[in-house]
């Protein structure tokens, strides 16, 4: 006689099996389309022009996949709105992996609180791959201002606050929120002067017009090679290759101060996890080779190459820390 109780043991094995089978029939599919992908070319959107730090990004990215998987992998130009538009592109796309992006700190951290309205959510919107390179930025000084030293400078403009003045490539860019974030954690106060642009605030620094800068790496070596400038600190979490001797601002006496833009390939929402894997995997062994790490160097760039876990935490991390200072500074978005 079969009781009830038999009747349900039966029931929950039969269900068991069924899971069961189903979880390995999932594994399997999810194995056989990692191992299909990619079928047919890619393609990475950069939402800047030509010759960017984003575009130089891509393009190393794009050669590794490429000689990584053997398709081929193009980048296409979506600019406009500080890069907003590629990256709402990007969002929008199939999440099959064969629309990809190219993100940056500014993109995903900072556009979101400059602008009223954008057409993406960094932190759901997105799977992120892994991080490629990072940006440095140095603190920089006309030879005039009597300050040799971080300490020195944060000295100066606590004695007379609001009178040191500093050239930026426009509110919002990370020329002028480094400074904020310096202003901040220091305690000091420096006028601010927008330009048009990164060269327009280095030209008026040069001639004198202004008192200090917070400008890429690279664009600043050949005036602090021919002493036109004198470098106080680099605004990352190590020294920069370029400026081993220059402290960070960390090690100069700000414990904490990092301002570096990085770079890092994101596909949409919802990606496979199998074929995230698959990129991350690409990326991190081509990027990894010497002659990639050289080319990143001569453009002041350093490789990052992190996990996606580990870049969906940054992107966590540093959103609500640039909306802060964003706010703090008055900028309001457009």
């Amino acid at each position: 006689m079969i009781t009830n109780g038999m009747r349900r043991a039966r029931a929950w094995r039969a269900a068991v099996v069924a899971l069961v089978v189903a979880l390995a029939a999932h594994s399997a599919a999810a194995q056989d389309r990692a191992g299909a992908y990619p079928g047919k070319p890619i393609r990475i959107v950069a939402g800047s022009a030509p010759g960017a730090a984003v575009d130089f990004n891509a393009r190393i990215a794009a050669q590794k996949l490429n000689e990584a998987f053997g398709q081929p992998v193009l980048v296409e130009h979506r600019t406009g709105a500080s890069g907003s538009i590629g990256s709402e592109y990007v969002a929008r796309s199939a999440a099959d992996g064969y629309t990809l992006g190219l993100g940056s700190m500014a993109t995903l951290c900072m556009v979101p609180h400059l602008y009223a309205k954008i057409g993406y959510d960094s932190v759901r919107d997105f799977s992120p791959v892994t991080i490629i390179s990072a940006s440095k930025f140095v603190l920089n000084v006309h030879p005039s201002v009597p300050a040799r030293s971080l300490k020195e400078l944060i000295a100066l403009a606590k004695r007379s606050p609001g009178k040191l003045t500093f050239g930026t490539a426009g509110p919002g860019s990370v020329s002028h929120l480094g400074i904020e974030m310096l202003k901040s954690m220091a305690g000091v106060d420096f006028l601010h002067v927008p330009y048009k642009g990164v060269a327009p605030a280095m030209i008026a620094l040069l001639g004198g017009e202004t008192d200090l800068i917070f400008d890429p790496v690279l664009t600043s070596l050949p005036h602090i090679k021919s002493g036109r400038l004198r470098p106080l600190a680099v605004g990352a979490d190590a020294r920069s290759s370029l400026l081993p001797d220059v402290p960070t601002l960390a090690e100069a006496g700000l414990p904490g101060f990092e301002a570096a833009s990085w770079f890092g390939l994101i596909a949409p929402a919802g990606t496979p996890p199998e074929i995230v894997a698959r990129l991350n995997a690409a990326l991190v062994k081509g990027i990894s080779e010497p002659r990639v790490a050289q080319r990143l160097s001569s453009q002041g760039m350093d490789p990052v190459l992190n996990t996606p876990e580990q870049f969906a935490e940054r992107i966590k991390r540093d959103l609500p820390r640039w909306g802060k200072l964003i706010k703090a500074a008055g900028i309001k978005p457009e």
